[in-house]
């Protein structure tokens, strides 16, 4: 067995969407990181296949968002019929100030793209590599690795993160609850191509219900259109056991799988998988029209379990993605939500390792995630349920919290106290995106998202229509962070500032063109605002207060948090 030494800054056990993501994070921040996963290759499965709009605006700040929008197709809506008969439309129409859609990738593409991105900043997967197990003090976290020749490595790290799925090694070694239940059905998988007369939009996707005379669902498909001419990924119920004992029924009838030692019924389930005849049958009987099965690429049988840990770490080890909750796929949130698990762990990881953040900051991790957590599991469950058509929300805010456009941590310790009118964007929401913003040289109007792109730390956005006050704030907030917290400043001019008569600023300077950004952020006069590495904003206040503002923001990342989990 080699015995290593500290050689790398966070270990990061499972390389799917959510342990990717964290690796990318943390390399775009200047941290070392190891990637293991035990699996010898990436998996060919199209299980999650939805991007939520919130997921492509932290790819956008990253700079993988043209990658993914190449690779990705719209989701534009959902048709539903019930016993034949159309009986809703969801249309996936957002408010036009949102920067993106709904999309649909399958896994094997998002994986691909997240894995791309991450060797080009310098970090690869180790695959066939597998966390026997850990122990953790004051000091840092030793690991025992073993690769698939049997090799064992002993590695000394000063954090760890279990990305490693719902039957998660770290989750279980730490001791964390998984509270929860299971779903007593269980769905087959496929992805397929369907050469069919179904008369629906682009982009939309298929429901088809069958329910019994007193409503209650016996029978359902679902296909979501993925990257491809007519194939889709389609999920339906397991048919119940034959209620004869004919061989022949028995035979027709898809494989079933036994639960894992662990409990945990969720996910793809071992052994093999149903043939295109078993999701063909499904389809003649529940289907809107005759439609011809091929191109099976892979199938399995999901089990679906809804869980969430009692916390989201233990001293210097923590858990994101399935290895901290588990709920149906309803509105594909499962993945995108680990996604955001990743990138709100990991700037704070970061801060703390490179010595700009005091350790107490990781107990922040739980204190905002994990309430996002139990609304998720809660919602998913319910919409699985009782359907989503029956959430006693607008259709709007249905939309704009499927989308994850509404996380939010105000009620979170790192949120800075409240300033400006009512109904504008206050510490802890999601800094929202805005168009129209103008430079002297570019002749085309830039997006927030534009500016906020490829600056991994905090940005400070500075509107001020006194000049002189605006490079004061300027000089301020660089002399505020000094060398304790890295910091990107920008300068926003109003709407009627005269581009070409600005001095200089001492910061990049943009001017509010279109006077979105007046519109949707609502300064309250000369107002600065701080936007966290994630997309929330961390401060808003008055432009002469800049220098106190900023001494909080550092206080909130450095001193001992609520009930941290980090001692």
């Amino acid at each position: 067995m080699a015995h290593t030494g500290t050689t790398t800054d966070v270990l990061i056990v499972g390389a799917g969407p959510v342990g990717l993501s964290a690796a990318a994070e943390l390399r775009r921040h200047g941290v070392r990181c190891r990637l293991v996963d035990r699996l010898p290759a990436r998996l060919p499965y199209a299980k999650a296949v939805g991007i939520q709009p919130r997921t492509l605006e932290l790819w956008d700040r990253m700079g993988l968002i043209r990658a993914v929008l190449e690779a990705a197709v719209p989701m534009r809506g959902q048709l539903t019929y019930v016993n034949g008969a159309v009986a809703a439309r969801i249309a996936l129409e957002l408010p036009p100030d949102v920067p993106y859609g709904f999309a649909a990738l399958p896994q094997y593409e998002t994986e691909r793209l997240l894995e791309e991105y991450v060797v080009g900043l310098g970090t690869s997967i180790e695959r066939g590599t597998e966390l026997v197990s850990f122990v953790q003090d004051p000091d840092g976290v030793t690991a025992l690795l073993r690769g698939a020749s049997g090799f064992t490595e002993e590695l000394r790290v000063p954090y760890l993160i279990g990305c490693d799925g719902a039957h998660s090694v770290v989750r279980k070694t730490l001791g964390l609850s998984y509270e929860g239940g299971a779903f007593p059905e269980a769905y087959m998988l496929g992805d397929v191509v369907a050469e069919s007369d179904w008369d629906l939009p682009r982009g939309y996707a298929l429901r088809c219900e069958h329910r019994t005379a007193d409503g209650s669902l016996d029978d359902v498909l679902v296909c979501i259109p993925l990257p491809g001419d007519g194939r889709y990924r389609m999920s339906m119920k397991v048919p119940p056991e034959p209620a004869g004992p004919a061989d022949a029924a028995r035979a027709a009838r898809p494989p079933r799988t036994a639960a894992p030692s662990d409990g945990v019924t969720h996910g793809l389930q071992d052994g093999r998988g149903p043939g295109l005849s078993h999701l063909q049958a499904v389809v003649d009987r529940l289907a809107p029209g005759p439609a011809r099965l091929s191109g099976l690429r892979w199938s399995s049988v999901f089990r679906i379990s809804h869980r969430i840990v009692g916390r989201y770490g233990e001293g210097r080890v923590f858990v994101a993605g399935d290895a901290a909750h588990i709920h149906p796929p309803t509105g594909a949130q499962g993945m995108n939500t680990g996604i955001q698990d990743a990138a709100n762990l990991a700037w704070k990881l970061a801060l703390v390792v490179k010595g700009e953040a005091g350790p107490a900051l990781l107990g922040s991790y739980d204190a905002e995630r994990r309430p996002v957590g139990e609304e998720v599991v809660g919602r998913t469950v319910r919409h699985a349920t009782r359907g989503i058509e029956n959430d006693p929300d607008d259709l709007t805010t249905l939309l704009l919290r499927e989308a994850q456009l509404l996380v939010g941590y105000r009620d979170g310790p790192l949120a800075g106290a409240p300033y400006g009118p009512a109904g504008a964007p206050q510490p802890g929401d999601l800094a929202p995106d805005c168009g129209g913003l103008g430079t002297p040289v570019a002749t085309y109007p830039l997006r927030l998202l534009d500016v906020l792109r490829d600056r991994p730390g905090h940005v400070a956005v500075l509107y001020g229509a006194d000049v002189t006050g605006l490079a004061r704030a300027v000089a301020a907030a660089r002399a505020a962070a000094g060398d304790r917290l890295p910091l990107d400043v920008v300068a926003l001019l109003p709407r009627d500032a005269d581009p070409d008569a600005s001095p200089d600023l001492g910061a990049p300077a943009y001017r509010d063109a279109a006077g979105e950004f007046a519109r949707i952020y609502l300064p309250d006069g000369d107002t600065g605002f701080v936007v966290r590495p994630d997309g929330q904003l961390a401060a808003r206040f008055p432009l002469g207060a800049t220098t106190a503002a900023l001494a909080d923001c550092l206080e909130a990342l450095s001193v001992p948090l609520r009930d941290p989990v980090v001692a």
